[in-house]
């Protein structure tokens, strides 16, 4: 089977997408955390985070939106839509 560079591109584009979900959620979960904490949400733990760190866990947070929002879009406009003309 022959990829050609233009395949090879898209799947680039998927897997940068991914890995900026997945490294975006690592940090936030498991990275900027409170003390004694790790693998879940805040809850009552950001009552006793400090604010740069709060900061830094937010603007992660963002990242993680715009690169699952982008991934939604390109995967969307990409794969699914071509799928639903070709069968319907």
């Amino acid at each position: 089977m022959k990829l050609s560079i233009f395949k090879a591109i898209h799947y680039l584009i998927l897997i940068n997408f991914v890995v900026q979900i997945v490294y975006a959620t690592y940090m936030i979960f498991y990275v900027i955390t409170p003390e004694g904490s790790s693998g879940a949400p805040l809850f009552g733990g950001a009552l006793d985070m400090p604010i740069e760190k709060m900061v830094t866990r937010r603007l992660y947070a963002i990242e993680f939106w715009i690169a699952f929002s982008g991934f939604s879009v390109y995967f969307a406009l990409t794969e699914i839509l071509p799928r639903l003309k070709k069968n319907g």
